[in-house]
């Protein structure tokens, strides 16, 4: 059966994928897996674990530094997200929301940051929502951009050290092991916020 082809990624997008992948396993392994990490947290939909796991398999005494470069990267873009949906929000927010999502989860994900906004950006890092969203939700509401780098950066933290203590425990059986049981440490990573955002609320 033929793939629909409104369900494959533009060119461009494929394209700059492509290269970046390569980029991530040549000898400017460092460079690549922070450009991937940065693209990634904006909009070009690459597989970071996918990458960074075996990456990890193979350099194993530079773990840190690869989940380190991985953050960075992320909050490199986060930053970039936060600044379009703070200041010019108005003038293409629309096309980037429908790039990305549904103006209605736009919506929802907007009245949740004014509520909640650290809570919502910590959960984010879990739970099936587009980081895109959060960013531009983030700067498009002028929500402290303190908070929401303080909060992109533990959740994105947990993510990418825990897929190095994954690497540490669990040696070449890591990335069977991350795609098996990927939803199930998802659910229970976001019950545990909730939680924490529960006592936080009302403390």
């Amino acid at each position: 059966m033929e793939e629909d082809a409104s369900s494959r990624p533009p060119r461009g997008l494929a394209l700059i994928k492509k290269q970046v992948v390569r980029l991530i396993y040549s000898r400017h392994a460092f460079w690549g897996l922070g450009i991937a990490s940065f693209l990634e947290s904006i909009l070009i939909p690459i597989p970071l674990e996918a990458v960074l796991i075996p990456l990890m398999q193979a350099r194993r005494n530079q773990i840190f530094l690869l989940g380190t470069i991985a953050l960075l990267g992320c909050l490199a873009g986060a930053t970039v997200g936060y600044f379009v949906g703070y200041y010019v929000f108005d003038a293409v927010g629309q096309q980037l929301v429908e790039m990305i999502s549904t103006p209605e989860q736009f919506e929802h994900v907007r009245i949740r940051m004014e509520k909640d906004g650290f809570w919502f950006i910590l959960s984010v890092g879990v739970i099936p929502i587009p980081f895109q969203i959060a960013m531009l939700a983030a700067g498009a509401t002028s929500y402290s951009f303190f908070l929401f780098i303080l909060a992109s950066a533990l959740s994105r933290a947990l993510r990418y050290y825990g897929l190095g203590l994954l690497v540490l425990i669990a040696g070449n059986r890591a990335q069977a092991i991350f795609e098996r049981h990927k939803m199930s440490a998802a659910i229970v990573i976001t019950i545990m916020v909730i939680v924490l955002w529960g006592v936080a609320s009302y403390s």
